[in-house]
Formats: C-alpha cells, sequence, structure tokens
C-alpha cells in the first residue's frame, strides 16, 4: 500500500502526499492511497449541524479501519450524531479531534499500516 501522510498543515491549506506525489487542498478527505479537496457545497455542510454521513460514504468503500474527523483549528465545525452512528454501525474505530491533533493521529495510524481514512477542516 502507497504511503499516505499530511505533510503539511497550516491555517488554510493541507498538503497531502501519497508515495511521491504531493497534493494541495484547503479542505480535504483523506482514504489510504487517496485524497481530495472536500467541498461541503457539495452535500450541503455547514458548521453546524457539520460533518454529515454524506461527507464520509465516499471514503467508507475504501475498507477502512480507522476514521479521524478534523473539527478545525478553533473546533467551530460539529460533527452529526447521525455520522458517529454510522461509524459505530459499521464498527469503525474513528476520533474527533481539533484539526492539528487529527493530523498527527491520522498520520500516526498511517504510519502503523491502519487502513485510516478522514476529513479534515484546516480553518476555524
Amino acid at each position: 500500500m502507497t504511503d499516505t501522510l499530511i505533510t503539511k498543515f497550516v491555517w488554510g491549506e493541507m498538503e497531502v502526499t501519497i508515495g511521491n506525489q504531493v497534493n494541495r487542498f484547503k479542505d480535504c478527505k483523506i482514504w489510504p492511497a487517496g485524497a481530495r479537496e472536500w467541498d461541503w457545497q457539495e452535500t450541503g455542510t455547514s458548521h453546524n449541524p457539520g460533518i454529515q454521513p454524506a461527507d464520509i460514504e465516499d471514503i467508507l468503500t475504501h475498507e477502512i479501519e480507522a476514521f479521524v474527523l478534523g473539527r478545525g483549528m478553533l473546533e467551530d465545525l460539529a460533527v452529526s450524531l447521525e455520522t458517529e452512528e454510522l461509524l459505530r454501525e459499521r464498527k469503525i474505530e474513528y476520533y474527533i479531534e481539533k484539526t492539528d491533533k487529527a493530523v498527527e493521529l491520522f498520520n500516526e495510524l498511517s504510519q502503523k499500516g491502519v487502513r485510516v481514512g478522514g476529513v479534515f477542516h484546516s480553518t476555524c
């Protein structure tokens, strides 16, 4: 499996390195050997009620064992109860963290060989 790591994180910018390929995003979705921009308009996401099941369902198709949800630098992005329920139903270990902590956790799990996915909000 190709290593997928978040190699840079600052307010409003994330850098995800997959093997030798570097990708830059504002907010992003990540899974083993893949990443893409997280466009909130696709699912009507807003700070409240926050991350919806529709925001993570595409990532779950990648046989995820653990999931990291980054709530932003100020933790202004909520996580809906339905999202947590979906992860519990699928028996996927999940973590809800301030994004800087979520980045560290994602990288740690990825480096251990865990099939980890995540969504990360890089600002508020």
